[in-house]
């Protein structure tokens, strides 16, 4: 049987934070409706549960009432956080484009999600909530037991002044140029990727990153569109 994951931390009881103790009462509605009547989960079932800090612990469905689900702690699973915090710093998309490239990078291992609102950017609305839950669910699905962060939308050239003194930045483009790094930087220094819209950077952008000395990556020969450069492009930096 598929042992299902699942993310604790929008969990509350009456202390407060559910916390992965040795015995968990778990009341949330919402997950009960999935274990009880979607899953069929019965006593002395096994489910996982992870907090968002690097623990995750197996628990056994021990007891079974009409409004809540007693766990007892079985053992406590050994997994290990990124190194490395990787950025990907994208043009908003349509709002399905935006699921599918957050869905998708977040189980390739991306740590931090960051919306850009480009000259060219088609759309500008963002769900950050809506955002969360597809990472949580991809999370939950893939075995990370970290959840990435997600900020709200910010202007490319913002961007730019705010990530280029923290993180190494690279630009996306068509090509078969090697991902550059610099030399001196440590293996788990913060790197992050920039993916521009349909339309490709303004000349005012490309200008921008020329400025700031942005190194460049290449997505291969072929014109991709923007959520499949994007998850290319998250993929180069784990590599």
């Amino acid at each position: 049987m598929k042992l299902h994951r699942f993310y604790t931390g929008q969990l509350h009881d009456k202390r407060g934070h559910t916390e992965l103790t040795d015995h968990i009462w778990v009341h949330d509605q919402h997950l009960l409706n999935q274990w009880l009547k979607v899953l069929r989960f019965r006593e002395g079932d096994e489910l996982s549960l992870f907090d968002g800090s690097g623990i995750e612990k197996l628990y056994k469905v021990a007891v079974i009432e009409p409004l809540s689900v007693k766990l007892e702690l079985v053992t406590e699973l050994h997994k290990s956080l990124p190194t490395r915090h990787r950025y990907l710093l994208w043009s908003l998309l349509k709002a399905d484009k935006n699921d599918l490239v957050i869905q998708k990078a977040t189980e390739i291992g991306i740590t931090n999600f960051v919306p850009l609102v480009a000259a060219r950017t088609e759309k500008t609305g963002f769900d950050e909530q809506r955002a969360m839950r597809i990472a949580i669910e991809a999370a939950e699905q893939c075995g990370r037991v970290d959840i990435p962060h997600i900020r709200e939308p910010i202007l490319v050239a913002e961007a730019i002044k705010e990530y280029t003194s923290n993180i190494q930045l690279l630009v996306a483009e068509q090509g078969n140029l090697s991902m550059t790094q610099d030399q001196s930087s440590e293996e788990e220094h913060p790197i992050g990727v920039l993916i521009g819209p349909e339309g490709g950077w303004t000349d005012e952008e490309l200008q921008l990153f020329s400025d700031n000395k942005l190194a460049h990556i290449g997505l291969g020969a072929y014109t991709l569109r923007a959520e499949t450069a994007a998850i290319t492009a998250a993929a180069q930096l784990l590599q």
